[in-house]
């Protein structure tokens, strides 16, 4: 989608976003919040449907239908069904959280309006795609059993899930006093932007925000060992200098046009879409500088929160979801594939596709969180469920770091996570998983200092920072990725 706008960085833009921080910062948001987080989680299955009038209402909580078990082995010949109809759950979710949003000065005088106008009808809503998706697979295989158990959803009261996320992901370290998410007396979602809250009204919020410099040291690398693969190769692939966006997930809801329910940047191959198939892509053009590799790389797009309305301000995965303000392009991306401190690694097959992170974190917990952020001449202070405060002549630093394990047998599975995995706090892969090449993304941004950006996401996410990830699907030709494998196991440093 073409941008009506490009990143600006001139003083007038610095003064709009410092005078929104003046509104954000100082522990002065105080206002309670008025907009919801619907989405995916587990947590407070025992909470009663609604609470009193007198007590805000944040979440809609929602078991988390793709990672139950009954969906980890799903036959190839149902995933395609399954998919839409997961997609389909997503829309549901979206749907109902705009209503609660809408509603919401109605559910806090008459709480019992929730269940009548909101949850009963998302309850059937989900009970008939359920069943839908229990009847695809059982249509190849046995029928999972027990998932319409999974249809109803409550409302969680404000504060009734903080991420306290100390632990710092693939890093190891520890955020201290700065991990979590402060859902207290300061942590509404607040409910517009009068109010100091998100330009769309649904966060992020101060909280969600620290100086960079009050983070101490957390970084923690492992030693490469003797027979260990210290090599690095590097592929350049631009800044997506030509604008691709779109708000779909080839990966997660093929075939389902914003499935992502967000916007995402691209670079590398330039077919990406909902409707892309293995060979589309591998004929597809890309920015790559080396025209061997034609892999997709794909993220939610930052965006400044400045008053600045993009091109998609009326349109799905942009305004009509929350998703406002003015997309940054990237000042830097460095796409790097390293090796494995306890082994040598092997080739990614070709259409291997890697999620690092999760979109729905907020509501899902941290468990599969993984994306961090941090400021450059401050990298070995990583944060995982906050944005950074960068001082003066600093610029914003989101990192991805990618599985680097891989089951040795397929390039995709039912929940889009077990055929890959992270090697241990030792380094070392478990299970039978072999040791590939680990995709390290690294992002940068030239943003005003202070409170004043954001990462699209579902709009039920309230643009959390620990919602962010990054998508993968492998098409290095069969030479370059000899090369890759090649450099990395040769402890050389190649481009």
């Amino acid at each position: 989608m073409p941008r009506t706008s490009r990143k600006r960085s001139t003083l007038a833009n610095r003064a709009i976003v410092a005078s929104a921080a003046l509104l954000l910062g100082g522990g002065g948001l105080v206002a309670v919040n008025v907009y919801a987080s619907a989405g995916e989680g587990d947590s407070h299955r025992s909470a009663p449907r609604t609470q009193n009038a007198g007590q805000w209402m944040s979440t809609i909580d929602c078991p988390d239908v793709a990672t139950r078990d009954q969906l980890t082995n799903v036959p190839e010949a149902a995933r395609p069904e399954v998919d839409r109809n997961l997609a389909l759950i997503d829309s549901q979710i979206t749907e109902a959280y705009k209503r609660f949003a809408d509603e919401r000065a109605q559910i806090q005088r008459d709480p019992g309006f929730a269940d009548n106008a909101i949850l009963n009808p998302l309850k059937d809503k989900r009970a008939a795609t359920l069943e839908r998706i229990a009847l695809s697979i059982g249509r190849v295989a046995e029928r999972p059993q027990g998932l319409e158990g999974l249809a109803p959803c409550t409302l969680r009261a404000q504060g009734g899930q903080g991420q306290n996320g100390g632990q710092q992901g693939q890093n190891g370290g520890q955020q201290g006093q700065n991990g979590g998410q402060d859902q207290g007396q300061n942590g509404g979602q607040d409910g517009g932007g009068q109010n100091g809250g998100g330009q769309a009204g649904n966060g992020p919020e101060a909280s969600d925000f620290v100086d960079i410099t009050t983070v101490q040291p957390n970084v923690k690398k492992a030693r490469t060992a003797r027979g260990g693969s210290k090599g690095t190769f590097s592929t350049n692939c631009g800044v997506n200098e030509a604008g691709k966006f779109n708000s779909d997930n080839v990966i997660v809801a093929p075939g389902v046009s914003n499935g992502a329910h967000h916007m995402h940047d691209y670079v590398g191959n330039q077919a990406n879409d909902a409707f892309a198939t293995n060979d589309s892509l591998a004929a597809g053009e890309t920015s790559c500088r080396n025209q061997g590799d034609k892999s997709t790389y794909y993220w939610p797009v930052l965006r400044l929160q400045n008053g600045q309305n993009e091109a998609d301000a009326n349109a799905d995965g942009g305004g009509k979801e929350g998703n406002v303000g003015e997309i940054q392009t990237p000042s830097q991306v460095t796409l790097t594939f390293a090796g494995s401190p306890k082994s040598k690694v092997t080739a990614m097959p070709r259409f291997l596709r890697i999620i690092t992170g999760d979109a729905k974190a907020f509501t899902n917990g941290d468990a599969n969180a993984n994306a961090s952020w941090s400021c450059t001449g401050f990298e070995n202070r990583q944060l995982k469920d906050k944005y950074p405060i960068c001082p003066e002549g600093s610029q914003v630093v989101r990192s991805f770091k990618f599985q680097s394990c891989w089951d040795g047998q397929n390039v995709d599975s039912a929940n889009h996570r077990t055929h890959v995995a992270f090697a241990d706090q030792n380094g070392r892969c478990q299970n039978g998983f072999k040791a590939i090449p680990q995709l390290q993304q690294r992002v940068v941004y030239d943003v005003p200092p202070g409170p004043g950006f954001a990462v699209d996401s579902f709009p039920e996410q309230l643009h959390k920072p620990v919602t962010d990830h990054g998508d993968f699907i492998n098409v290095f030709d069969d030479n370059l990725m000899k090369k890759v494998v090649n450099c990395v196991n040769g402890g050389r440093t190649c481009k």
